[in-house]
């Protein structure tokens, strides 16, 4: 391609611009810019597999009101970017979950709720129980049977924490 200065230039346009647009979101402005709108945009899938779902619901309702930290947990699973694992996976579900995990935009989070996502809970002897984090790349985890509203919330928190001081990219980097 000519320019008008009378140079040609040469080489790949869209690494060029690759490179260009990382050094340009990787200055500080920009860059906290980004986390603050990362931290307040967590909008989870989940998956319900026990009864971890009715405290994850617990924590999405009035009187907890997860919206107030930007949590906004109705959303389709392209449009998320935070997978909440609620209760026991088994192989067949495993299977899903890295499907969707696969689906989401980056950046992405996984957070594992209770002792059955953890651990395998009271199951963790049975043959078709996988962990989330032999199959995913565990955040957080919240541990309990299942845990309260305010384990979910605080979960969110440090979450945002994590994000905010910019930790979640070098975790990016090597996810």
């Amino acid at each position: 391609m000519s320019c008008s200065l009378g140079f040609v230039l040469i080489g790949n346009l869209e690494e060029a611009a690759h490179r260009a647009t990382k050094w340009l979101v990787e200055r500080t402005p920009i860059r906290s810019l980004r986390d603050w709108a990362i931290t307040f945009s967590l909008w989870p899938v989940h998956f319900t597999t026990s009864c971890c779902g009715a405290e994850f619901a617990a924590a999405s309702a009035p009187r907890f009101d997860a919206e107030r930290f930007g949590f906004l947990p109705f959303n389709s699973p392209r449009q998320t970017n935070l997978m909440v694992i609620e209760g026991t996976l088994t192989r067949k579900m495993g299977e899903a979950a890295k499907i969707v995990y696969d689906q989401m935009p980056w950046p992405k989070f996984v957070i594992a709720m209770g002792a059955c996502a953890i651990d395998g809970g009271l199951f963790y002897n049975s043959y078709n129980i996988v962990r989330p984090k032999d199959i995913l790349p565990v955040t957080h985890f919240i541990p309990g049977c299942p845990p309260r509203p305010e384990a979910v919330a605080r979960a969110i928190i440090m979450l945002q924490r994590r994000v905010r001081s910019g930790e979640w990219a070098e975790y990016a980097r090597r996810g």
